[in-house]
């Protein structure tokens, strides 16, 4: 048997802390090493042993969580995983730590409610395995560079749960293509990167982050700020077009379909894909179905295997497929999977993967 992941949890909520604990300790790859109410008890705990991850509360007495975070990223970085509440603000706060080098975010609200925990407990368990293989050079490398500006399934379902049947059409090639991203820990600066650096005139793209609700929505609205294409939270059925990004809601599934000559996505609930919703291989196995040789299918970023199959699938129906390479991901999993299972056509850096989607899309 491996190291246990041994885990610090940091909240002044006395209520957060038991769940916390409770829920990472289901999983028998993860150890609690302690509680702390608030940074500076954190801190004399950190001086006695250091924990292979950290959840910490945004705000908190004596010393509110983003100080403390910046703080430890500048002297002893370690994988902290932000706690917040379903607010606008909190959202708009959680981005702040994500750029201060926080690897990923869950929400309070899920945690402190008596019911539905079952999924968010499956994703706070994954949040915290993966945080546990962050390379923190490539969190910080990134965040140093931004500017301003009801019982869930205990095992992994696959994208059949959402696809509707294969029609059996195969898909003709047109003038346009179509991006679909996957990205899950370490993706928000990937995103944040790729898409800075493409123009107005930019294919279509669709991607699928992993992260809670509402957040999504702030960290779009960022994006958009930033970038020269736009950005978006998708809303069900939205058009697919040249210059716009449409990012999945958390908590949702996102979907390509094909409506005549466009193509527009679909938004809607449903169960755990391969743990997440929203599912990379939601989208990429239905993009392979309604794009074909239309799109391309980029993976970044990530734990798990959640985009493989689907990657493979893009593959399959002659799309070109890219995997960022395991450098510059902050955790070289989900391209890893997809490389494995052959559905990669090429393995680049992060700085290099928007100049393969303007050279891709001269050939259309």
């Amino acid at each position: 048997m491996g190291k246990k992941i041994r885990v610090l949890v940091i909240d002044d909520s006395a209520s957060v802390r038991q769940t916390l604990v409770r829920v990472l300790q289901e999983d028998p790859d993860i150890e609690i090493m302690g509680v702390a109410t608030d940074p500076y008890m954190a801190a004399k705990k950190i001086q006695e042993e250091i924990p292979d991850v950290i959840t910490l509360d945004v705000e908190m007495p004596r010393m509110d969580g983003i100080t403390f975070l910046r703080k430890l990223m500048s002297q002893r970085p370690i994988p902290v995983v932000m706690c917040s509440s379903l607010t606008e603000a909190g959202s708009e706060t959680l981005l702040q730590a994500l750029e201060a080098g926080a690897v990923d975010v869950i929400l309070k609200s899920k945690i402190g409610a008596a019911d539905g925990l079952a999924d968010d407990a499956i994703r706070i368990r994954e949040v915290v395995k993966s945080a546990s293989h962050a390379r923190l050079g490539n969190v910080r490398r990134a965040a140093s560079t931004l500017r301003p500006g009801k019982e869930g399934p205990a095992a992994k379902l696959t994208a059949d749960a959402m696809l509707p049947p294969p029609t059996g059409r195969a898909m003709a090639k047109t003038t346009e293509m179509v991006v679909c991203v996957g990205a899950s820990t370490g993706g928000t600066e990937a995103l944040r990167e790729f898409l800075e650096a493409l123009p107005a005139n930019a294919p279509g793209i669709v991607i699928v982050q992993h992260m809670p609700e509402k957040f999504t929505a702030a960290f779009a609205k960022r994006l958009n700020s930033l970038c020269e294409v736009e950005v978006k939270e998708a809303v069900d059925g939205d058009a697919v077009l040249r210059g716009h990004v449409l990012i999945a809601p958390g908590d949702h599934h996102m979907l390509l379909e094909r409506r005549g000559a466009r193509y527009h996505v679909s938004v809607k609930p449903g169960p755990l894909v391969s743990r997440h919703r929203p599912s990379v291989d939601v989208l990429f196995r239905s993009a392979a179905r309604a794009a074909g040789s239309n799109a391309m299918g980029i993976i970044m970023t990530g734990m798990g295997d959640d985009g493989a199959r689907g990657m493979a699938e893009m593959h399959q129906a002659g799309a070109y497929t890219v995997a960022q390479d395991e450098a510059t991901s902050v955790v070289f999993g989900m391209p890893k999977e997809a490389i494995a299972r052959g559905g990669v056509d090429r393995i680049l850096p992060l700085d290099q993967i928007a100049r393969e989607v303007l050279i891709t899309q001269q050939k259309f």
